[in-house]
């Protein structure tokens, strides 16, 4: 296994007296290979966290939602997941075609346990798998560097009322993005998206936008 733990991980180890524990910890939870308990939480979960890096070395988080399997397991060191239609940013997946590395939190708030993923990742538009989700515009695969259980004291219990109607599959038809509708998008939405705020409600204002998203509807 690669070194694990750097001069100031070391030096916080020191101060408080876990070196010895630490380096233990590292023997009986870290794992470079995806075992089956952890192969089902994986595929269970519907939302994960991603933290990326971009050009300048800046960290970042973002959400990821879909319903439970969006996430596959694909071999013993991979996993991969959709991209769906977002902000047109591509922030976080620009910062994987850049640097490539991830780290994940994969994480159950009803029975709290969590799962940390780091990896090397990779964007595709034509890898086999977009056929297998509706709607899906990327692929993005990980493959494994380290990956290991996380001690669930403090994660806060919460339960999944229902799944957001935006994920792909929920209606018979995909609602469009409220934000699109935003007078001040108009003239820059993707082609595909022009015309149908229209059709979509109308256009509204950019308050009448952060009234709905401060009320969850956004």
């Amino acid at each position: 296994m690669n070194k694990f733990y750097g001069e100031s991980h070391r030096e916080l180890q020191d101060e408080f007296k876990t070196s010895a524990l630490a380096d233990r910890l590292v023997e009986v939870i870290v794992s470079e290979e995806i075992a089956d308990d952890a192969k089902d939480f994986i595929e269970s979960r519907p939302m994960f966290f991603l933290s990326t890096i971009d050009q300048n070395g800046q960290p970042t988080c973002s959400y990821k939602g879909g319903a439970p399997g969006f996430v596959k397991v694909v071999d013993e060191t991979t996993i991969a997941f959709p991209s769906y239609d977002g902000n047109g940013m591509f922030y976080s997946l620009g910062n994987i075609r850049e640097t490539s590395k991830v780290g994940i939190l994969f994480i159950d708030f009803e029975t709290p346990h969590r799962i940390r993923f780091h990896g090397e990742a990779t964007v595709s538009s034509d890898d086999p798998l977009l056929e297998e989700y509706e709607e899906a515009e990327l692929i993005v695969r990980v493959k494994l560097t380290k990956m290991w259980i996380n001690c669930p004291r403090y994660i806060h219990k919460y339960e999944l009322k229902e799944l957001s109607h935006y994920v792909p599959g929920q209606k018979d038809k995909t609602p469009f993005a409220v934000w699109k509708r935003i007078d001040l998008m108009q003239d820059v939405l993707a082609p595909k998206d022009q015309g149908r705020p229209e059709q979509e409600g109308g256009v509204i204002s950019l308050e009448e936008w952060v009234e709905d998203v401060q009320k969850g509807e956004g």
